[in-house]
């Protein structure tokens, strides 16, 4: 088939029956709502929870091991009880905050979608068939903790070498390591990111597929569209999907940080002429979809309906940071194409925005090869990212 001929799938439309979350300031659905509405900036310097600025900040962007931006999005505490879920206390200090927030999340959004038993094995839905694909980055916050320990024998050797007798090494050693979460049986599960999902399949009694997506900060999207492919496909009745990503930490802020990307007055501002950078923030979204004529038989409450997800990648580009806004436009077209919607009917796009100059330049260059080829009747469409209100969510970020 010539590239010209190329027909464009036509999708199944997917029901949004159920949503559940945490974002900065949010705590919950209506939480969130309340933060959208009302305008307010989620956005706060870094808590004594996370990280001290006052050991790793400075203005210089280029001093080592230093970051230059001291401001994020953060999650409030949320009050966990693992017996809710039949998680033993002794294990939460090698369980991620992933996830035991996405458990809850995950439950969230499954009893909004008018689910109540959703904690029990019992319930009014087919468990055999209800599957969980999130978006979960490769980095987890246990990771850097755990590995930190295994560093005792270059701390001993530096010691050491600077003349500390054997013994105040080995005190000094032990109060290092100490100060790190220890190693156990359930670390290994704790650390990774894929059991986000195993866990809630596990933990929620759910016989369908459970995987993680890692795709940077289009996991959550692709997620997305990977839950679609399993309705459409028949493989699943019902899918939970979304994006987790608890880490805000300093490894984090440092990755970011040396790739030269953050804001350095600490706010986010997409598509403005002001725009310095982008500031992390955390967050976990989650979806429960359905096939749209499922959703009607069984009565269920319908949020929003997805007519067709666009995908693509950029191909060979300057640089692997370098997005191409061909490729971009090329997943828009797809989208609405797939979902047989003129653009021209769009008025509102909620945009990737993340408040770099490269990267808002590159997505307004994709929409408006998009759009002003379709925009002929002067109808206006507007544009914005909530990133300007929470952060940069990276995993969680669509």
């Amino acid at each position: 088939m010539k590239p010209d001929e190329k027909k464009f799938i036509q999708s199944t439309p997917i029901a949004i029956i159920g949503m559940g979350c945490f974002f900065p300031k949010s705590s919950g659905l209506k939480e969130y709502w309340r933060l959208l509405f009302q305008g307010e900036d989620g956005i706060t310097d870094i808590p004594k929870t996370h990280w001290s600025y006052e050991d790793y900040f400075n203005e210089d962007p280029k001093k080592t091991d230093h970051v230059y931006c001291k401001r994020g999005g953060f999650l409030s505490p949320v009050i966990f009880d693992p017996t809710e879920f039949g998680i033993p206390p002794s294990t939460l200090e090698a369980t991620d905050t992933s996830q035991l927030l996405g458990l809850i999340a995950a439950k969230m959004a499954l009893e909004d979608a008018g689910y109540e038993n959703a904690g029990s094995n019992n319930g009014a839905f087919d468990r055999d068939r209800t599957s969980v694909i999130l978006g979960v980055t490769g980095t987890q916050e246990l990771v850097i903790p755990l590995s930190s320990r295994l560093g005792f024998p270059k701390w001993r050797k530096a010691l050491e070498d600077s003349g500390v007798d054997h013994k105040k090494a080995e005190k000094a050693i032990k109060k290092i390591s100490d100060s790190y979460v220890s190693w156990q049986e359930n670390s290994f599960p704790g650390l990774l990111g894929n059991v986000v999902a195993g866990r809630i399949s596990n933990r929620l009694n759910l016989g369908g597929t459970n995987c993680v997506v890692d795709a940077a900060c289009a996991s959550s999207m692709s997620a997305i569209h990977l839950a679609i492919l399993e309705l459409m496909a028949g493989r699943s009745d019902m899918v939970i999907t979304g994006g987790v990503d608890t880490l805000n930490d300093i490894f984090m802020h440092m990755c970011f940080s040396k790739t030269f990307v953050l804001s350095p007055s600490g706010d986010a501002k997409p598509f403005s002429k002001n725009a310095d950078g982008t500031v992390l923030g955390e967050g976990i979204g989650m979806l429960v979809l359905k096939r749209l004529k499922d959703a009607e038989k069984d009565d269920n409450k319908i949020y929003a309906v997805i007519k067709a997800v666009g995908s693509s990648s950029d191909g060979k580009s300057q640089s692997i940071y370098a997005p191409r806004p061909e490729g971009q436009a090329k997943a828009l077209d797809m989208a609405y194409k797939n979902a047989n919607i003129d653009p021209n009917t769009v008025e509102l796009i909620e945009a990737h925005g993340t408040g770099t100059k490269v990267g808002d330049a590159v997505e307004v260059k994709a929409l408006n090869q998009v759009f002003n080829k379709a925009n002929k009747n002067g109808n206006r469409c507007a544009i914005g990212s909530v990133k300007s209100m929470i952060g940069h969510t990276k995993a969680a970020a669509g």
